[in-house]
C-alpha cells in the first residue's frame, strides 16, 4: 500500500499536499488501539497486535506524555521486580484504562472535526 501511495503522489508542486490527504484517508478506517487491564479480559487473543502479527504486545511511550503510559510502566516495573506492586485492583486498572480511551477518543475526533473546518474555509476561500 505505501508503494503504491507514493507512485500516486507524483513530484509536482502538489505532491505534498496529496501525500497529506491520502495518508489521512487511508489512516483513517484503521483501528484504534485501546488501553484494557489484561487480568479483566478471559480471551487472550485480545492482547494480540494484528500488523506485528504477535500474540502478547504492549505498548508504552514516555510516561511525560500520558497517564496510561505511566500505569503501564509501573505495572511493568513492578512485573519485573524493581519496584513494587502498584495497590490498584484490576477493575480500577480498567476504570482508568476504560477513562484513557474515551478521553483519546474525544481527542481523535475533535482533531477530525478541526480538520474538516479548516478543509471547509480553505475552499470557501478558494471558491
Amino acid at each position: 500500500l505505501q508503494k503504491s501511495l507514493n507512485e500516486t503522489f507524483g513530484a509536482d508542486k502538489y505532491s505534498e499536499a496529496r501525500k497529506e490527504v491520502l495518508t489521512n484517508m487511508f489512516s483513517r478506517p484503521m483501528q484504534m488501539a485501546l488501553y484494557f487491564c489484561t487480568g479483566v479480559l478471559k480471551d487472550e487473543t485480545l492482547f494480540r497486535h494484528y500488523a506485528l502479527n504477535v500474540p502478547f504486545y504492549t505498548h508504552f511511550t514516555s510516561p511525560i506524555r500520558r497517564y496510561a503510559d505511566v500505569i503501564v510502566h509501573r505495572l511493568l516495573s513492578a512485573s519485573l521486580g524493581a519496584s513494587s506492586p502498584i495497590k490498584m485492583e484490576k477493575e480500577a486498572i480498567q476504570r482508568q484504562a476504560d477513562h484513557c480511551n474515551d478521553r483519546k477518543m474525544a481527542s481523535k475526533r475533535v482533531q477530525e472535526l478541526s480538520a474538516d473546518l479548516f478543509f471547509a474555509i480553505f475552499v470557501r476561500v478558494r471558491a
